[in-house]
């Protein structure tokens, strides 16, 4: 039998919230309608339902929590503001899930750092403290076909010379792809939200500057890629890291001088 929300019931099991014991202390318990979206976004996470999946009716699902309409409802719009699903209107309509968007938490993340009046500066510094490690991690621990995604990379990058705006993209690409080659879930997503940041700022600074310079620069970053993939493929852990902490620091020279002093000048 399906798990049931009903008043007085204990029947819905996962969804009861633990309540802590506390002395003095006030404890809020949830309303229905989040302990609704906590068992749907439990199941959402855990894969039992996929993206694109359509949840079952609203009749089917008031069923089964014991839940009126306008409960099930105020579920769905808390799920909707964490963009985990999607509710279309009409006779076709119906809510279906979205899969958990790392692009979300790296938006919802700038707006914090836009409300803090942080510089770009400030986001270049925490790449550059970030990204280096990735770099030595993957010197020491790689495949061949690390190495063989890596200079596809730069091959990308060489294809794209002749626009900036390509080669731009293709270069930040490259950045996350050394990352997301160590292998660590928490470390790609991190480095995810910074690069957001740091990729919209490479960009502007490509639209603002579209120059002979600019193009030089371009070069100079592909000399540098390439020079990384080298010591990668060398074992050279150390120059390797080295060279990347130096690479990221330059390019926050450099993008700062254009004049976009803080995040909100690039995600306005």
């Amino acid at each position: 039998m399906a798990a049931n929300l009903g008043v007085g019931r204990r029947a819905a099991g996962e969804l009861a919230p633990a309540v802590p014991q506390t002395i003095g202390r006030q404890v809020r318990v949830p309303k229905t309608a989040e302990l609704v979206a906590a068992a749907l976004r439990r199941r959402i996470i855990r894969g039992e339902l996929g993206p694109g999946a359509a949840l079952p009716s609203e009749s089917e699902l008031m069923e089964q929590f014991g839940v009126s309409r306008p409960t099930l409802r105020e579920a769905f719009r808390v799920l909707e503001s964490e963009l985990l699903i999607e509710v279309r209107r009409g006779v076709h309509g119906g809510a279906r899930v979205n899969a958990p968007d790392p692009a979300v938490a790296a938006r919802y993340s700038g707006l914090i750092l836009e409300f803090r009046n942080t510089t770009l500066g400030d986001i270049y510094q925490a790449s550059a403290m970030i990204e280096p490690p990735c770099a030595r991690r993957l010197a020491i621990k790689h495949t061949a076909d690390d190495i063989a995604l890596l200079r596809e990379a730069l091959e990308a990058e060489k294809a794209a010379m002749g626009d900036p705006f390509a080669l731009v993209d293709a270069q930040d690409a490259f950045h996350r792809l050394v990352v997301e080659l160590v292998g660590n879930e928490t470390m790609k997503l991190l480095v995810g939200i910074v690069r957001s940041i740091v990729d919209k700022a490479n960009a502007r600074h490509t639209e603002l500057t579209d120059s002979p310079a600019s193009r030089t620069q371009g070069r100079k970053g592909h000399r540098a890629h390439s020079k990384l993939v080298d010591l990668i493929e060398a074992g050279d852990a150390e120059q390797a890291e080295h060279l990347w902490t130096r690479h990221i620091s330059a390019t926050d020279d450099v993008v700062n001088a254009a004049g976009a002093a803080t995040v909100l000048d690039v995600l306005d």
